[in-house]
This record gives C-alpha cells, sequence and structure tokens, in this order.
C-alpha cells in the first residue's frame, strides 16, 4: 500500500472517531442539561481536534515545506506564551528579537536545508551562549542569571524540542518523505492519544495523585490506563511506520513516558508562575503550549531513537 493510500485510510478511521466521539458530547451534553463543566471542556477539546486533524491532513497534502512552516508557526505561539508569562526587562529586548526574528527562522530553516549536524548543535551552543551575551551588552545586571536562564529554558522547549517534529523529515527513511511524513504523524497521534486518554482514566478512575502538588490531574490510574491504551493504539499502527509491532509497541512506549515527563514538567512551570494555562488560544485546550507540552520532550527522544536504532 502506499504512502498516499495509508494516509487517506488513517485519516478516514481518525475522521470516524471523532464523528463517533462528537456524537457521544452532544448527547452527553444534553443529558446533563448543559450544566457540566466537565462536559463542555470535553466538548471543547473534541472541537478543537477537529481543527488540528484538518490542519495536519492540509500539511500531508502540501508536502514537507508546509509542514515546517506549520511548526514554526507553533513555536512562533509557544515562545510568545511563554514570554508572556515570564516578565521580561526592557533590556531584555534585543535577546527577544534575536529569539523570535534570527534563532527560530534559522532553525526551521536548517529542516528546510536538511541541515541536520548544524541543526542538532545551533540552538543549543550558538543560540545559547549568544543570549546571555546580548543582555550583557545591554548592561542591566539585576537578575541577570535568573533572565537569562528562563529565556533559555523558553528557546529550548518552545524552538528546539518542537522543532523535532518536522525534523522527522531529516530522517534517512527507504520510503521517502512520504513516509517520513506518517512517521512524524505516527508520534502525534500516539503522544496526543495518550494525553487524552490520560485525561478519561483520570476522571473515571483517578484516585492516587502522582504529584498533587504540580498537577491534581495526573494519577496513577490515568496514567496505567491511558498509557498501556496508548500504546496498543501505537502497536496497532505499526501498518502506517517502517517498524515492526514490537518496534512500535517500543517506540509508542517511549512516547508515552517522554510525553507524561514532558507535561509533568511543564505542568510544575505553570504553577511557579502562578498560571492554569500558558494561553487560550485553543479552545478547551489552553494555549498552543499546553498542547505541545508532553510533544516538546517526546519528539526529541523519538528523533534519536529512530536515528540511532532505525535510519
Amino acid at each position: 500500500m502506499t504512502a498516499q493510500r495509508t494516509f487517506l485510510w488513517l485519516m478516514g478511521g481518525i475522521v470516524a472517531l471523532l464523528v463517533v466521539a462528537s456524537v457521544v458530547g452532544w448527547l452527553l451534553h444534553r443529558r446533563a442539561g448543559g450544566g457540566s463543566a466537565t462536559i463542555d471542556n470535553l466538548n471543547a477539546r473534541i472541537r478543537a481536534w477537529w481543527v488540528m486533524v484538518a490542519v495536519l491532513a492540509a500539511c500531508f497534502e502540501l508536502g514537507a515545506t508546509a509542514t515546517v512552516i506549520l511548526f514554526a508557526l507553533a513555536s512562533i505561539f509557544a515562545l510568545r506564551e511563554f514570554v508572556t508569562l515570564t516578565p521580561t526587562r526592557p533590556a531584555d529586548h534585543m535577546p527577544l528579537v534575536a529569539c523570535f526574528y534570527i534563532m527560530l527562522p534559522l532553525q526551521y530553516g536548517l529542516i528546510l536545508d536538511d541541515w541536520y549536524g548544524l541543526f542538532a548543535i545551533f540552538l543549543p551552543v550558538y543560540g545559547f551562549l549568544s543570549l546571555p551575551v546580548l543582555m550583557a551588552l545591554a548592561g542591566d545586571t539585576e537578575q541577570f542569571l535568573e533572565r537569562v536562564t528562563k529565556l533559555q529554558w523558553g528557546v529550548l522547549i518552545c524552538v528546539y524540542c518542537i522543532s523535532y517534529v518536522p525534523a522527522i523529515l531529516l530522517l534517512k527513511t527507504h520510503g521517502g518523505v512520504d513516509e517520513r511524513l506518517l512517521l512524524m504523524i505516527f508520534l502525534l497521534i500516539v503522544v496526543q492519544i495518550s494525553d487524552v486518554l490520560q485525561y478519561v482514566f483520570g476522571k473515571l478512575f483517578g484516585k492516587h495523585p502522582i504529584a498533587p502538588r504540580v498537577s491534581p490531574a495526573k494519577t496513577v490510574e490515568g496514567l496505567l490506563g491511558g498509557g498501556l491504551s496508548a500504546i496498543a493504539i501505537g502497536t496497532a499502527l505499526y501498518v502506517i511506520t517502517p517498524f515492526t509491532p514490537a518496534q512500535a509497541a517500543a517506540l509508542s512506549a517511549l512516547i508515552v513516558a517522554t510525553g507524561f515527563l514532558g507535561g509533568l514538567a511543564l505542568s510544575a512551570a505553570k504553577r511557579s508562575l502562578g498560571a492554569k494555562d500558558w494561553g487560550s488560544m485553543i479552545e478547551g485546550h489552553g494555549g498552543v503550549l499546553d498542547r505541545l507540552d508532553s510533544v516538546s520532550f517526546a519528539a526529541p527522544v523519538f528523533f534519536h531513537a529512530c536515528r540511532y536504532f532505525f535510519f
């Protein structure tokens, strides 16, 4: 089966699932008389998923360049949310300009240029060394280390880590760009399905919070139920990847584990800033970074696992 045909079957299955979810959500809303915040949040998430699936489908049809541009825009919005919640000083304006208008475009441009060697070290080496220098040149030493660290961490999560999603296009697979796009979609489906199912299992059966002061909604029952279900779905999706079922299961487990840790770490960051969500751009999901927190941890690990063991 060609990659194009595989993608059409995959999208058909996802659309069917969303139709069922939409009908169930509507029935639950009607049964509750419109007075349940949990059901309203669930329906908002389903509506947002319709939009996100449509965007991914368009990117697959338009090709690699459109996909890279999509995630570059996602990084812009995510970094903007991070900076908005992290107070800056006038002396930080030049480093911020460098982040948004130089470092971010270059990072994604290296993917389009197929330059893995520089892509992997550009921000962690040259970007991270440049930011404290730019801040020092501004002459403001008030909370210097704290300001540098916050901005470096924002660039790491919102730009460097998220850029590893379209960087899957750099992998030297045997099936060409369409196979790499399917591999990217495999990552996104597993990590997002894991998030959704952990939320559902946590709501239904959650009794033992993993880190109650960080994220009370993350429970042992949610992690086990949602995580194992996501691994099962990822294993079934081996047909859209170059992997065997056992390899797809192992990689799905890796995605689930790292995605959970990413969500936990960024929840702690939000709590330290006194915020519930990073933003409000996506209905039912908060901001862009709220939707990509798990992805930001899972994508680099998945990429390097694939590159080291398979490609």
